[in-house]
Parts: structure tokens; sequence; C-alpha cells
């Protein structure tokens, strides 16, 4: 499968690399391909030059978010919550038509410091925003609801925990579904919340799981559904 993740920090790098590593055909997108290949300190997150990751991920491409969508067969969006609606908007209609867009990003604005809030909140969310923007593609909410490392290794948590999956197209949130178990989550840990409106639901999820990261002093925790 060609996948495009759109963004090139933790969570893109952390999916890029997995997809790869199970035999996938992998492009990044940025916006600047040049600057990012260019930059020789740590990115905002403490992330090392794109150089050195490249080093270590040879098959994974870069190109710009245009390009990368356009090879692809399925679209990641890794951006930044803030940016993703704008990335996306931005894109030639007929690079996302008919494609399943898996959204991972949270709506984080750090406009007001830390903790950061959620905009939207409560009657809109991120999910539905890239939806409208991008109406004739699938978009599916999964994986937004934990950390980067958690998202593509599930069992090095111990224990059951959830990953959440929203969207209106049945088909693609059964296509992200198996690439979820690629992923190592196993089936009864899925859990199906609804159309794309429930991404409300998981993306408010995220000013408890910050606390919970600022209790705990790190991100190796997630969360469960007990039937």
């Amino acid at each position: 499968m060609k996948y495009a993740v759109m963004g090139t920090a933790t969570v893109g790098r952390a999916i890029a690399g997995r997809l790869d590593g199970l035999g996938h055909e992998v492009t990044m997108g940025t916006r600047d391909p040049g600057a990012t290949r260019s930059r020789a300190t740590p990115d905002a997150y403490g992330n090392p030059p794109w150089s050195a990751w490249s080093a270590a991920h040879p098959g994974v491409a870069l190109a710009t978010f245009a390009e990368a969508a356009g090879a692809a067969e399925v679209l990641v969006n890794a951006t930044s919550g803030t940016a993703s609606v704008a990335v996306f908007s931005e894109l030639p209609a007929s690079t996302v038509e008919g494609k399943t867009v898996i959204d991972i990003a949270n709506p984080l604005d750090f406009s007001r410091g830390m903790p950061p809030t959620l905009d939207p909140v409560d009657t809109d969310s991120l999910g539905e925003q890239l939806q409208r923007a991008m109406p004739a593609a699938r978009v599916v909410k999964t994986l937004n609801t934990m950390s980067a490392h958690l998202m593509v290794a599930p069992t090095t948590l111990a224990g059951d925990h959830t990953v959440f999956v929203s969207g209106d197209d049945a088909a693609a949130k059964g296509a992200v579904t198996a690439l979820l178990v690629e992923f190592g989550w196993s089936a009864a840990s899925i859990v199906d919340v609804g159309d794309i409106t429930t991404a409300r639901g998981t993306e408010m999820l995220l000013p408890l799981w910050l606390r919970l990261w600022g209790a705990f002093g790190n991100a190796d925790f997630n969360f469960h559904i007990q039937r």
C-alpha cells in the first residue's frame, strides 16, 4: 500500500517508520522539503534533524504535501492540529478524492500557554472539519488518544488498552482497523465509536490525557474500556 504521512514531527516519524518496517511504500509530506532536509538542529519537539532520521529509514521518501498526497492511496494526518485544515484545504481535490484520510491529530491550542485548550471543542471536532474540507475523501479518526510510541507498538504497554475509531464510511473504517491490527492492536482492543461526529469525544479525552501525563511524569499509559 502507498501511504502519505503528512507531517514530519514525532507522530509522523513514528507512523512512517512503522509503515516502512511493515513493507508499505511511504512518502512523508512537508511544506518545504528543502528546508526540512537542510535543518541541522533538533525540531521544536526535540526530534533529531531529518538527515539523521532519514539515514535510519532510507526507504521513506520526502516530498511536498501535494506530491505526497497525489502519489498515495491512503493519507495520514500527522500535522499540527491547528494547521491541519489549512494543509488539507490547499491540496488539489484530485489528490484526496476517494481516498482514506487517517486523522491522528488533535486541535490543541497553545496560544494561552500550558496546558493547551481545544479548538474546536464540544460542538465540532478536527475530524469533522477535515471531512467538510474534503467531502470526497473518507476521514477516519483514530490513534489520537495516546503517545506516538504506543500508536505503533501497543504491546509495549502491559495489559489491555483501547484504540478508538470514528468515521462515516464503513469500508474506510474497516481498512483502518486492518492497519491497526498490522500495528499490533488486537481486534478486541479496537472500539468503533460511530460516525465522524464521535471524534468530538475522543478529541476531548486529550485534556485528561495531558493531566495524566503531568501526574505520571511520562506517557507510558493509555485508556482502557472495560465492558
